[in-house]
């Protein structure tokens, strides 16, 4: 799928706002936003036009592969992300195809990540709520965070914090998946896929 290599990219983390969720497991993709955040060199503000906080820079070397970027944590809930991402990409006439969900994956071990594009949404409710709104051809970077142990609900455990133990390696993990998503968006999926699917 070929895009015009001027249009923006909009890469969005996605988790629920709140200093009570900060720290849940759902809320990785806030987590690698503000990591790409601080590498951009900016601070998040206010969207006009959509429930969401925002920064607009350029990501990637000088250059070809340099490109523009708005990156993005929308400020409703998970369930509800589908409206803030599609006020954004029109605000910013961003093509669905260079649309970036981060997001946590229940199926895949904890910090292995995933790129792909397109699919089905696997029970998350943010995916969900964003295909249900714009159809499915957008990207996603799956951060793994392992199934519930035990009787466990899904729902409490995506509502955790991560344990003690996986917080040693999260920082490692959150820039890796930071990683991913430059190279996804300067170098395009199948390098990124190559570079960072383990």
């Amino acid at each position: 799928m070929t895009t015009d290599a001027n249009a923006p990219w909009l890469v969005v983390g996605l988790g629920n706002p709140g200093p009570g969720y900060a720290a849940n497991r759902h809320n990785v993709g806030f987590m690698v936003a503000d990591l790409l955040a601080e590498r951009i060199g900016g601070s998040f503000k206010r969207a006009q036009k959509a429930q969401a906080h925002v920064i607009e820079g350029r990501i990637g070397a000088p250059g070809p592969a340099n490109r523009r970027l708005v990156l993005a944590k929308p400020t409703s809930y998970m369930n509800l992300s589908g409206g803030p991402v599609v006020g954004l990409r029109d605000f910013y006439k961003v093509p669905t195809a260079n649309i970036v969900a981060i997001h946590d994956e229940l199926d895949i071990d904890y910090g292995v990540l995933r790129l792909k594009l397109g699919g089905g949404d696997n029970g998350h409710n943010g995916l969900k709520s964003m295909t249900k709104a714009m159809g499915p051809e957008y990207h996603r970077v799956r951060f793994g965070i392992g199934r519930p142990p035990g009787r466990m609900q899904v729902a409490d455990f995506v509502l955790k914090d991560f344990s003690s133990v996986e917080r040693k390696e999260l920082a490692y993990f959150v820039d890796r998946a930071a990683d991913a998503v430059e190279a996804l968006v300067t170098e395009g999926l199948e390098r990124a896929q190559s570079a960072y699917n383990s």
